[in-house]
């Protein structure tokens, strides 16, 4: 006994590391969760039930094993398709445990008939590529008119969509004309005819919007709104486009594409076309807000002319042209006593210079008995004796006039 006390207390010691069933079932799950979360996996529908809550429980097999799955309602309720047994389907998910049982599953949140992924796959890749070509680009997208005169339509003339959208438009704008060109919306060739129906429209003169689209469905019903041939169509359309496919949830290449994206063919009705009602009560808003302004502009003048109407210069308008003609003749007196002054400075100031220069004249110099002698042929005054030569002409200026000589003889 003494030699098993030491194992006794060393068990008891470690106690703190023994797990309850329900410890160790979160550690389980927490790894799980961790190591397995946000996969895809594709198996067979078996032991599908639905219960009233709107949950669906399933389990996913395939040769070998199986999984067990539930759907929760907020996902349930988004199904495009009927799900049965025996179906193959792609699942995304997240693995982990219903501890009350002690049972793995995925919980999925994303469930699609198999298949749906390479049709995934390219939805994405057309959507990158004509991403990177500028198609999905706002400054391409055209604006809606305000009130239209033409809607065409391109949508089947069998589904819902058309008719939600003809009782929209009528019920909204009653009488307005519609143009419906029918193609199919799904199968092989859709996809061209849609493309075909949307260029033919752009011959067509006075078309002002169009609405292209369809009811919803699952993404293979939807499919011929991911082609390219529809896509580059409403691209190249010079019409406004409004991409009406699905529901809300379905986002299709078109939607990407078009000038405006409506939710829902029903909210693609709305959008295009306002309420008679609430144009008519705009309009008359308007029409208030104008007869008021232009009441208050004539009030306004009104009180002005009133006002200049009383004034002194209409009850005696004479009396400023008198003030401003008597302002005139002041004014010119002052300009003619100004010019008199003016002249009589300068007069006193040329005759000033005039004194100044009389003084330093060569006549005066010849008053005093001097002469000056120039050469007969050019009259330049002469300064030299070597200018001269006998029987030269010369002309010399005395202070009362001038005598013309010849050269009898040089001295010097």
């Amino acid at each position: 006994m003494n030699n098993l006390f030491p194992l006794i207390s060393g068990a008891v010691s470690d106690q703190k590391r023994i797990l309850t069933i329900s410890g160790i079932t979160g550690k389980i799950r927490n790894s799980l969760e961790q190591g397995f979360s946000h996969v895809w996996i594709t198996g067979e529908v078996s032991n599908l039930k639905k219960p009233s809550s709107g949950h669906l429980y399933l389990t996913l097999k395939d040769e070998h094993a199986q999984i067990q799955a539930v759907v929760f309602k907020s996902v349930a309720n988004w199904i495009k398709f009927d799900l049965k047994d025996g179906m193959e389907v792609l699942v995304f998910g997240s693995v982990t445990v219903y501890e009350p049982r002690g049972q793995y599953q995925i919980i999925i949140e994303n469930i699609e008939p198999k298949g749906f992924g390479a049709l995934q796959q390219a939805f994405l890749k057309l959507k990158e590529r004509l991403g990177k070509e500028g198609l999905f680009d706002p400054c391409h997208k055209k604006p809606l008119p305000l009130l239209p005169q033409k809607i065409a339509m391109v949508t089947s003339l069998t589904g819902a969509a058309i008719k939600d959208i003809l009782n929209v438009i009528n019920r909204r704008f009653a009488k307005m004309e519609i143009l419906i060109y029918p193609v199919r919306v799904q199968g092989e060739g859709s996809a061209r005819e849609i493309a075909n129906a949307i260029d033919n429209l752009n011959t067509i003169a006075g078309i002002d919007v169009m609405i292209v689209g369809r009811g919803g469905g699952s993404l293979e019903d939807l499919w011929a709104f991911n082609e390219e041939v529809v896509a580059r169509s409403i691209f190249a359309s010079k019409i406004p486009v409004i991409s009406a496919v699905g529901h809300e949830i379905d986002v299709t290449i078109s939607d990407l594409v078009a000038d405006i994206r409506a939710l829902t063919p029903t909210e693609a009705a709305e959008l295009v076309v306002p309420r008679y009602d609430q144009l008519t009560d705009a309009l008359e808003k308007i029409k208030a807000r104008l007869i008021q302004s232009l009441y208050n502009k004539i009030k306004t003048d009104r009180s002005r002319l009133l006002r200049a109407e009383h004034s002194f210069p209409f009850k005696r308008p004479l009396d400023r042209i008198h003030r401003l003609q008597q302002a005139l003749d002041e004014n010119m007196q002052r300009l003619v006593m100004l010019c008199g002054h003016t002249l009589k400075m300068e007069k006193e100031q040329l005759k000033g210079l005039a004194n100044r220069l009389e003084s330093v004249s060569p006549l005066k110099v010849l008053q005093r008995g001097y002469s000056i002698t120039t050469a007969l042929e050019n009259d330049i005054p002469l300064k030299s004796c070597k200018e001269l030569s006998s029987g030269t002409k010369v002309r010399t200026r005395l202070y009362d006039g001038s005598f013309i000589s010849s050269v009898i003889e040089i001295e010097g």
